[in-house]
């Protein structure tokens, strides 16, 4: 053996080596629990500033300050700055009273979470951005708002639920459920395609409801014989929310659910932060009668975490006066917004049927039935004789080029993007935008 040198261990010393390190480690950490544990119990302040302390850091609680949040997220990590942010942002603004700070109509989610500091740098009360209170002024949604409408509150808003041309039972069945949430829906079956069917496009559809007073449309998507996407559109003037659908699962499918009751329900919007999360929020509203029947026990709740939208509808179980639960009655989905435009769907005018065929007249000569073809050939004779060098010509093809362009535009006119997702947003993980 080498001097200077230690023995080399072999396999089963060096494992027994690890084994008995881990224990030791093991038994540190329980020695140490414990006498914490001790120390705890004699002053239980130590244990609540260790619990405030010791919060884990996630995606959620640590998520990017973004200029248009209205209200200061939920949950949020101690060390997070979007209070700050929120705070210097508001000093640097002038106040705005809002009429509506108290109202339980407004998007949830603004209050501060109780395990934060107790004193953190917040806005003033009744702050409110300039450019988000012009927003709430003018948007589409002001009169269902509007305490000083002619409309009764008690009474459900009109709900047109349809689907996809070629739909399939699941996707009926989903449109069901639907049904059975909002209180003044109904559903109408779109007709299929065939050789000798057109199915009207959804522009169509839109301007069918808007005539026969519906206040809002909801069209439900199938791919593979399971529905896929919701798209809602706000009625007369729209926006069109686009959203995708997945994790669907029916009221029969939930083991120990309850029985739906006609009652209007109660809707809880959880953490709509931004501007844009309180346009979706305030869509959402519109779906739903403004004036709740309490005695129907019925709670209908849009829950945002990193910008998917968790819904569920429950029933309050009251065990005492001073004891609840909750059983969840379906159905239960997920959302995820794609995009927000501004107007109604167009009509593609792509999609419009073929013009009827036109026979030619026995009477009339080759050259007269044809006459368009001949006036093609001769102008493209023209062309080659020019050799391209005409200047009218090229001007008139610009011309014609702006004219299709400008038609173009006419037939998706309305359909400008307020909002539009993009596989890149997803990079930045700790970005949301509701």
């Amino acid at each position: 053996m080498v001097q200077g040198k230690k023995k080399r261990e072999n396999r089963f010393t060096r494992i027994e080596r690890v084994r008995a390190e881990k224990r030791a480690k093991t038994a540190a950490k329980f020695k140490e629990r414990m006498e914490r544990r001790k120390l705890e119990k004699k002053n239980p302040e130590l244990k609540k500033k260790r619990q405030a302390e010791n919060v884990p850091m996630t995606i959620d609680n640590t998520r990017a300050y973004d200029p248009s949040m209205v209200t200061i997220p939920s949950g949020l990590h101690p060390k997070s700055a979007i209070p700050a942010e929120f705070a210097t942002r508001s000093k640097s603004t002038p106040s705005i009273k809002d009429p509506n700070a108290a109202d339980s109509s407004e998007p949830s989610g603004s209050k501060l979470p109780q395990d934060q500091d107790p004193n953190p740098p917040a806005a003033p009360a009744g702050f409110m951005d300039p450019e988000h209170a012009a927003d709430i002024a003018n948007d589409p949604f002001a009169a269902y708002f509007d305490p000083d409408s002619e409309r009764d509150p008690s009474e459900p808003p009109k709900v047109l639920i349809t689907t996809s041309p070629h739909a399939t039972a699941p996707t009926w069945a989903f449109c069901d459920e639907l049904v059975g949430v909002f209180p003044g829906a109904q559903f109408f079956k779109r007709r299929k395609r065939g050789f000798r069917c057109n199915a009207p496009p959804l522009g169509t559809v839109a301007g069918w409801a808007v005539k026969r007073g519906y206040s809002s449309l909801i069209v439900v998507n199938e791919d593979h014989h399971k529905p896929n996407a919701v798209t809602i559109v706000h009625l007369p003037s729209g926006p069109t929310a686009y959203f995708k659908l997945t994790s669907v699962e029916l009221t029969q499918e939930i083991y120990g659910h309850a029985r739906a009751s006609p009652h209007y329900p109660e809707l809880v919007l959880n953490n709509f932060v931004t501007r844009l999360g309180h346009t979706v929020g305030r869509m959402f509203q519109t779906l739903f009668p403004p004036m709740p029947e309490f005695e129907g026990r019925q709670v209908v709740t849009l829950h945002n975490q990193r910008d998917f939208l968790f819904f569920r509808r429950h029933r309050y179980m009251f065990k005492s006066t001073d004891r609840t639960a909750l059983q969840e009655i379906g159905p239960r989905f997920t959302l995820k917004l794609r995009s927000l435009k501004t107007g109604l769907p167009s009509n593609n005018p792509l999609g419009a049927p073929m013009k009827p065929l036109e026979l030619a007249k026995e009477d009339e000569e080759p050259e007269q039935q044809y006459a368009h073809i001949a006036e093609e050939g001769a102008n493209a004779e023209d062309e080659d004789n020019s050799g391209g060098e005409d200047e009218e010509a090229e001007k008139s093809v610009k011309e014609e080029k702006e004219v299709k362009r400008d038609g173009k535009k006419e037939a998706r006119k309305g359909e400008e993007f307020a909002w539009a997702w993009n596989p890149r947003m997803d990079f930045k993980k700790r970005n949301f935008y509701l």
